[in-house]
């Protein structure tokens, strides 16, 4: 096909038609009227007044001022990403990509060069025969040429390209993009019923409530309270950023002393860390505060590992519950009494699921987006499967367990990077039910670099496929109902972790820029741009602040389909990285009460001599300088390959489309093509202030 550009219609609007007729009176007190059409007479006379040279001048002026700083902008723009991608190759060379290990993506990058190579190979063909004037293609027929018509060898091949496309190519890509397309509506429909379960909850105030006074005594000569005993962990690796005012949370809890136990999981390699963490504990020890410090030389099973070597300790069987809290969650003084008094007469209750709140969500570009998704993950997924099922992914945080419920699941499992999502899959095996507070919030971090999200997603999204894999069996030989043995395979793990990674990934980011290339196959408006916008506001609706950033939204979500896909493969197939674990890199953020308590910690200090009796002025010299001087981490942006070569990809397309005078197709290309490339040179993780 060749297409052509036809833009006589944007300067052909006021084209006068019909033939003129003057029709002239005698009489002068008429006026000649001269006629372009039958309605030309009917029409009002509009009165102007003649615009003088100066006036025209001015307003040409302001036109080429606008025109100019348009050109100014969109050059600046440029300089500043050329600028860009010189520092990133720069930075290349001396970083060492632990991302982009030998042989891990390798498969996947080399589709995307195939595709990537042959698109500007028929972008190629196309460009020449524009140029030569070759307009075969008419939507929806095409017409091949007889052998008379040909004009040479290159028109040839030009003509044999396009029948073995629309013979070939086109219904395979067909085929393929029905299949996507049909996953997308599925999946659009599932999203859609979690929002009606969620505006239905909202209607109805559903959520769960404490009865009474759950902890008041039928003893009368009692102390009239009776409180359970309750383990709380903080498991942690070289946490240097948040290790304190973790533990600073978790020791102000709202509880009684004799019934609360405080463990300090630390799995950190770093002799430095742990000694700032040993320090932190002996602080809060001496204040008295019920709080253990515990270390394994031997750092096997990552999280699950840490918090199975704590269940371990005889002293737990005293315990009846306990909770959880990673290295940067900051609870409220009040949290266990939010959540330990929904387990008083509910003996089917396992696990109650506090939600996530984010001191950092306003940081960048890039926390916002994840802002999106999390708050739609808590207020839609968690709170509808909650209220109607009972069941949801425990969260690996913010949660309280029944230690009854965890060791007749099994306990704390090593067999994937998904701990939490394991235990609670065995739980709801065993009958045991879920409870999640959408109004408890916990505070904590979300990753504020690419780099460190992308490690996060993908641990995210190969360890459900590994533990699907694993869990398969144990499902369809449950004794649990089939309609939740159905829920478990069809939508907790096929739609929702499996489907959802591969049609984004393969529909937008494959089909739609092979299509522009083969117009045989081109997916309709409503698929590209209709469906997707309105999905896209229902998942920004838990958060109506984020509005704005709708269109940046979807076209990340599409970028970060590259990492998701390849983490689902590589979870799916049992593949290297499937089971890799890599710490969120912190930074640290404080909340407003983390501010407030600054001066209580500055106290703290003053005290250390005392709190540290066994400890000599060197020692104590030392810590306080591992404290105030860290060690500096210098932030290299790294380049990423797959989403550069995406969005050399996407681009071409974009140009094809441009060809083809396809407004829709063009502007959604080249935003997602952009947003590819940004995302490729490690620029959506910038500062916004």
């Amino acid at each position: 096909m060749a297409p052509g550009l036809d833009f006589s219609d944007w300067w052909a609007k006021d084209t006068r038609k019909g033939t003129p007729v003057v029709v002239k009176m005698e009489n002068p007190n008429y006026s000649v009227v001269e006629i372009d059409d039958p309605d030309a007479a009917f029409r009002p006379v509009e009165k102007s007044r003649g615009k003088n040279a100066k006036q025209v001048t001015w307003v040409l002026l302001l036109k080429a001022h606008r025109a100019v700083g348009c050109v100014a902008w969109i050059a600046t723009l440029f300089w500043a990403l050329l600028g860009a991608v010189k520092k990133r190759l720069i930075f290349r060379q001396d970083v060492a990509m632990a991302s982009e290990k030998l042989g891990k993506g390798k498969l996947l990058f080399t589709v995307i060069k195939a595709f990537l190579v042959i698109s500007l190979t028929i972008l190629a063909f196309e460009i020449v025969a524009y140029f030569y004037g070759w307009h075969y293609f008419q939507n929806p027929s095409l017409h091949i040429p007889i052998t008379s018509d040909i004009q040479g060898l290159f028109h040839l091949v030009y003509v044999t390209w396009l029948s073995f496309r629309a013979d070939h190519i086109a219904p395979l890509i067909q085929a393929l993009s029905k299949f996507c397309v049909a996953l997308f509506l599925i999946q659009s429909a599932d999203r859609l019923i979690l929002c009606l379960g969620c505006f239905w909850i909202k209607f109805k105030k559903i959520k769960p409530r404490i009865e009474g006074d759950p902890f008041k005594s039928n003893d009368v000569e009692g102390s009239g309270h009776e409180y359970p005993m309750v383990l709380v962990q903080i498991p942690m690796c070289n946490e240097r950023e948040v290790y304190e005012q973790s533990i600073s949370a978790v020791c102000q809890l709202d509880w009684p002393k004799d019934r609360l136990l405080i463990q300090v999981l630390d799995d950190s390699n770093d002799e430095s860390i742990q000694w700032l963490i040993k320090a932190e504990v002996a602080t809060w020890n001496e204040r008295g505060v019920n709080i253990i410090y515990r270390h394994r030389l031997v750092r096997t099973g990552y999280k699950a590992g840490n918090l199975k070597s704590a269940m371990s300790c005889d002293y737990v069987k005293a315990y009846e519950f306990v909770a959880i809290f990673d290295a940067d969650f900051q609870p409220n003084p009040d949290f266990l009494k939010q959540t330990v008094p929904h387990f008083k007469g509910n003996p089917e209750l396992g696990l109650v699921q506090a939600r996530w709140s984010f001191v950092n969500k306003d940081e960048n570009l890039l926390t916002r987006l994840q802002n999106i998704n999390l708050c739609f993950h808590f207020e839609v997924e968690q709170q509808v499967n909650g209220v109607f099922l009972n069941f949801f992914g425990f969260n690996g945080t913010a949660g309280v367990w029944r230690i009854k419920a965890l060791e007749e699941s099994g306990g704390w499992l090593e067999r994937t990077t998904v701990e939490d999502m394991d235990i609670a899959i065995r739980a709801h095996l065993n009958g045991w039910k879920f409870i999640f507070l959408n109004d408890v919030k916990v505070l904590c971090e979300v990753p504020e670099s690419y780099e460190a999200y992308r490690k996060q997603q993908h641990r995210w999204h190969s360890g459900p496929m590994h533990l699907f894999r694993l869990c398969l069996p144990a499902i369809i030989t449950s004794k649990i109902a089939i309609w939740k043995k159905a829920n478990l395979i069809l939508l907790f793990f096929l739609l929702r972790k499996l489907i959802l990674p591969f049609y984004s990934f393969t529909l937008f980011c494959i089909i739609l820029p092979l299509t522009m290339f083969v117009p045989e196959a081109e997916l309709p408006i409503w698929v590209i741009c209709y469906i997707p916008v309105f999905m896209s506001f229902l998942n920004i609706l838990p958060a109506p602040k984020s509005i704005p950033f709708i269109v940046p939204y979807l076209l990340f979500e599409n970028t970060m389909s590259v990492t998701k896909f390849n983490a689902m493969v590589s979870g799916l197939f049992k593949l290297g990285s499937s089971y890799e674990w890599v710490v969120t890199k912190k930074a640290g953020r404080s909340s407003e009460s983390d501010l407030l308590a600054a001066a209580e910690r500055e106290s703290k200090m003053t005290n250390q001599l005392q709190i540290h009796r066994g400890a000599s002025e060197s020692e104590l010299t030392e810590l306080n300088q591992l404290k105030t001087d860290p060690a500096p981490v210098k932030r290299v942006n790294k380049i990423y390959r797959k989403e550069l070569a995406l969005a050399f990809l996407l681009l071409t397309a974009s140009v094809r489309s441009l060809l083809a005078a396809q407004g829709v197709h063009f502007y959604f290309l080249l935003f997602q093509g952009v947003t590819f490339l940004l995302v490729g040179l490690d620029l959506i993780g910038e500062q916004m202030n």
